[in-house]
C-alpha cells in the first residue's frame, strides 16, 4: 500500500486535497482524521503538519508527500522534489527598514529573524555572509520593531504587510516556492504505484490547463483553423452530413480559448463550443 503524506492545515491543505480528489483518490470529510485508507486505490493518506512532511518522507516512514518547496529545503531532510503542483506559489525575500542594507552582502554582523532558519542559514553561508539567525514562528515583521533583529526573511506575496510595518524588500529572492511532490532522496521512482500516482497528478495539471474545443468549418478553411487549434498530437477532423463542412475537435489552452474562438469565428467556423476536461492521460 502506498503511504502518502498530505498537509493537514494551512494554505497547502485544501488545494492538495482538492487535487487528490480530482485525481480519483478518497479524501477525509472530518478535518480531525489523521489517517485515511483508500482501499480502492491501495493508498493510505497521513494528514500531517506541512513542516513535518519532509522529515517523515526523508526518514522512509512514508513513500511520498505533498509539501512546499520552502518547507522541504528548510527541513534539511533526506528528501527531494519530484513534481511541481502549480499551487501555493510564493516568493521568499529579505526585508528591513529603509537605509539598513541594500543587499545580502551587507548583512555581516547583523541578526536575521525568520521562520525558516535552515533555509536562511544556508543562503547566508552560500553568500559568505557571517550573520546570526533567529528562528521565530510567524509574524516575523515585528522582530525589527522589537529589536530582536535588523533583517527579516519571510514569504512575500504582495508585500503589503511589510510596507505597513515600515519595511522594504531588499535583494534578490531567496527562493520561489510552490507545492511539490517529494520522495526520499535516491528512492526508485519506477515503483508502479508511485508512477501511477504521478500520472494521475500530471493528468489533473493538464486537465486544469486545457479545454476541449469543438467547431464546424468549411473544408477549404480546415488548414487555417487547424493551425489555430493544433492540439497535443493532432486534432480530430470528421466529415459532416452537410457536404463541404467538417467537425473539428482539439484540446486548447484554457487561457487562450476566448481569443481562439474569436479567430475561428472570423474564419467562418460555427457551433464553436468549449467543455472542461476533468481528467486525462497523455
Amino acid at each position: 500500500m502506498l503511504r502518502i503524506a498530505v498537509p493537514n492545515k494551512g494554505a497547502l491543505s485544501e488545494p492538495a486535497s482538492e487535487m487528490l480528489q480530482e485525481a480519483g483518490y478518497k479524501q477525509r470529510k472530518d478535518r480531525r482524521e489523521l489517517v485515511l485508507v483508500d482501499s480502492d486505490n491501495d493508498v493510505e493518506f497521513f494528514f500531517l503538519r506541512p513542516r513535518d512532511i519532509a522529515v517523515y518522507v526523508g526518514s522512509g516512514r512514508l513513500d511520498i508527500g505533498i509539501t512546499g518547496r520552502d518547507l522541504l529545503l528548510d527541513s534539511g531532510a533526506d528528501a527531494e522534489e519530484i513534481m511541481q503542483l502549480g499551487f501555493a506559489g510564493s516568493t521568499f525575500r529579505y526585508a528591513t527598514r529603509p537605509g539598513t542594507a541594500k543587499e545580502v552582502g551587507e548583512f555581516g554582523g547583523m541578526t536575521v529573524a525568520t521562520s525558516f532558519a535552515g533555509l536562511v542559514t544556508k543562503h547566508l553561508a552560500d553568500h559568505g555572509v557571517d550573520a546570526s539567525v533567529v528562528r521565530l514562528d510567524g509574524a516575523v515583521e515585528t522582530a525589527i520593531q522589537l529589536g530582536v533583529a535588523e533583517i527579516i526573511a519571510d514569504v512575500v506575496e504582495t508585500g503589503t504587510t511589510l510596507r505597513n510595518a515600515g519595511l522594504e524588500i531588499i535583494g534578490e529572492p531567496i527562493l520561489r516556492s510552490e507545492a511539490v511532490v517529494i520522495r526520499r532522496t535516491g528512492e526508485d521512482g519506477e515503483e508502479p504505484k508511485v508512477r501511477q500516482f504521478l500520472r494521475r497528478m500530471h493528468g489533473v495539471l493538464v486537465a486544469r490547463r486545457y479545454v476541449m474545443m469543438d467547431y464546424d468549418i468549411r473544408v477549404e478553411q480546415v488548414e487555417r483553423a487547424v493551425a489555430l487549434t493544433p492540439g497535443l498530437e493532432s486534432p480530430t477532423v470528421s466529415p459532416l452530413h452537410h457536404e463541404g463542412w467538417v467537425a473539428v475537435r482539439s484540446m486548447v489552452p484554457s487561457q487562450d480559448a476566448q481569443r481562439i474562438m474569436d479567430e475561428l469565428y472570423d474564419l467562418g467556423a460555427r457551433a464553436i463550443l468549449t467543455t472542461g476536461i476533468h481528467a486525462c492521460r497523455l
